[in-house]
């Protein structure tokens, strides 16, 4: 059996690693919620929904999505990565943040317009009062699993910013640890059954899969809290 998914790319990890253990295959789009969003708003069928939860509990309000199934997965952390052959720098707070970033070769984040950690990032840039600095450095793209993908091929030392989770799951990448205080950003990504789910019934089945008390050890390892 397939489920459709129109879900944030912090929750794509998990997603895969939930349905290989229930034996379902998976399609549908992932990416940055603000083309995930795009995408539902022009048409895009999907079974289950996986966004922010203020993005899902307005679908719940408008009728797209069944209000009964709504559920939490969990918070993830705006982190910052180094490739695994790269020792971590200090980020513990903003001087030594600036400075990791004013070292590094270049600096990989996702959308700056419509990826949650992208929008985030980009204003940590302008509040460490170093955006035209880096500049040049900066590597843009589409999603966190992208961006962090792309760094892992990278020549020099960069830095990358992404959600915890998309860093945990991309190979060659090491999590340094989440944003400091002040400049720290928590999302909480929420899923829900689609209204026009092919198959109410399984996608009920997999969100509470998903999202059980018995499953948050496996969430945890993924990079959830």
């Amino acid at each position: 059996m397939k489920l459709a998914f129109v879900s944030a790319g912090a929750a794509q990890a998990l997603v895969h690693a939930t349905a290989k253990a229930a034996g379902l295959a998976v399609e549908g789009s992932f990416g940055a919620v603000g083309a995930m969003l795009e995408k539902l708003n022009a048409g895009e069928a999907a079974d289950v929904v996986i966004l922010t939860r203020a993005q899902v509990e307005q679908l719940a309000k408008e009728g797209r999505v069944l209000a009964e199934t709504v559920a939490d997965l969990g918070t993830v952390a705006t982190a910052i990565a180094v490739r695994a052959t790269d020792p971590p720098p200090d980020i513990s707070g903003e001087a030594p943040l600036r400075a990791a970033l004013l070292a590094a070769d270049a600096i990989y984040f996702p959308d700056p317009a419509r990826a949650t950690a992208g929008i985030h990032f980009a204003s940590v840039l302008d509040k460490l009062g170093i955006a035209e600095k880096v500049r040049d450095k900066i590597r843009n793209f589409p999603n966190g699993t992208t961006s962090m993908r792309e760094m892992a091929g990278a020549s020099g030392h960069p830095l990358g910013c992404t959600q915890a989770t998309e860093i945990i799951a991309t190979a060659g990448i090491e999590l340094v640890g989440a944003l400091p205080r002040g400049f720290d950003l928590d999302t909480t990504y929420t899923a829900a059954v689609d209204s026009r789910a092919a198959d109410p019934k399984a996608a009920r089945d997999f969100v509470a899969r998903l999202t059980s008390p018995q499953g948050k050890r496996e969430r945890q390892a993924l990079g959830f809290a």
